[in-house]
């Protein structure tokens, strides 16, 4: 499989030859829904709270008599059927959201997603992406000057420099090639892979 390598102007200079297992893989669609659904649930924590039945303020007080009024008996306004009742079921911060993918499903995800990315010319690769000081001024004009805008940058090696300028950027993700997931992939219109992250990754998920 060859990548398009574009130069700092963001031109293409060349071709670089990449795993066919990685890069060339068919697009599964049911399979990437599934990997992107299962990263975004497992990100999930129970963090919300419903008081039941037992729970809520109330009083104990019957709220009508029981016959002669044509209405449905009722013994507390705590019932699940009133106005500020409790729930029947309600959410607890135990409440668990994480969904198992199999580490070779999660893989062939990742494949898919990469070789589709390549397919519709969305991902390139770079021989590296440095900056000399940790400004957001100098990392946005070097995109500005490449042509980019919205961009998830992937290299091998995160320095101080980049991590700094980059994070301030609303529209712009750097991350190492270990820490690239399926929803960062998807999510950016385009993808910046470095000669070095593209060699590591290939590492990772052969």
């Amino acid at each position: 499989m060859e990548l398009k390598l574009i130069n700092a102007q963001g031109q293409a200079a060349s071709t670089v030859t990449a795993s066919d297992a990685l890069f060339g893989r068919d697009f599964n669609e049911a399979l990437v829904h599934q990997v992107v659904v299962a990263y975004q649930a497992n990100a999930r924590a129970g963090n919300r709270k419903q008081k039941d039945r037992e729970e809520v303020h109330h009083s104990t007080k019957k709220p009508f008599r029981q016959k002669g009024t044509g209405r449905a008996r009722a013994g507390m306004t705590s019932s699940p059927l009133w106005r500020g009742g409790g729930r029947i079921f309600p959410n607890t911060p135990e409440e668990n959201f994480t969904q198992k993918v199999n580490r070779k499903m999660y893989r062939a995800g990742l494949a898919a997603i990469l070789s589709q990315l390549a397919r519709e010319d969305r991902l390139v690769v770079i021989d590296d992406f440095t900056i000399e000081a940790p400004k957001t001024r100098l990392f946005a004009q070097k995109l500005k000057a490449m042509g980019l805008g919205s961009v998830l940058l992937v290299t091998d090696n995160m320095d101080d420099n980049l991590e700094l300028a980059s994070r301030n950027l609303p529209n712009v993700l750097v991350l190492e090639a270990q820490q690239a997931d399926p929803v960062s992939l998807v999510r950016f219109p385009k993808v910046i892979f470095t000669k070095g992250a593209v060699a590591k990754i290939e590492e990772m998920l052969a």
